[in-house]
């Protein structure tokens, strides 16, 4: 039972503060950032945020994270005005490489794939040249 009202927690707090990210002005701050995880510890003192920034080059991603970082006192009294909890958490955004990764991944399957489609072809072309033969 915990561990479902620890998951509602964490949930309402990535949205909170997922709608204080996108209400920023901050240009230092991708436009294709998401938050991926929250993680707040049971005593509300400490929330890890995980980061995801959909961008190629890794030096916008980790700014990105930077400038959150930066900002973590602002979102965090941003936090504690709207949402009615009884400690507000201190935050710590990390940047989170899962879905760049699994993009990775997406993208070879689907060159194995163009590449075994192709590979049946030219055999049985060969094959068939070999019948005529």
């Amino acid at each position: 039972m915990a561990t479902f009202r620890a998951d509602r927690r964490n949930e309402e707090v990535k949205k909170t503060i997922s709608e204080v990210i996108r209400e920023m002005k901050d240009p230092r701050i991708s436009p294709m950032t998401a938050l991926t995880e929250v993680e707040v510890t049971k005593d509300l003192k400490y929330a890890k945020v995980k980061v995801s920034v959909y961008d190629d080059d890794e030096k916008k991603r980790i700014s990105s994270v930077e400038a959150l970082n930066h900002a973590a006192g602002f979102i965090s009294h941003e936090l504690g005005m709207r949402m009615r909890i009884r400690a507000v958490p201190s935050i710590k955004f990390m940047l989170d490489n899962t879905i760049a990764y699994s993009v990775r991944i997406s993208e070879i399957l689907n060159e194995l794939h163009k590449s075994d489609a192709t590979a049946p072809n030219e055999e049985t072309e060969q094959d068939a040249k070999a019948g005529r033969e």
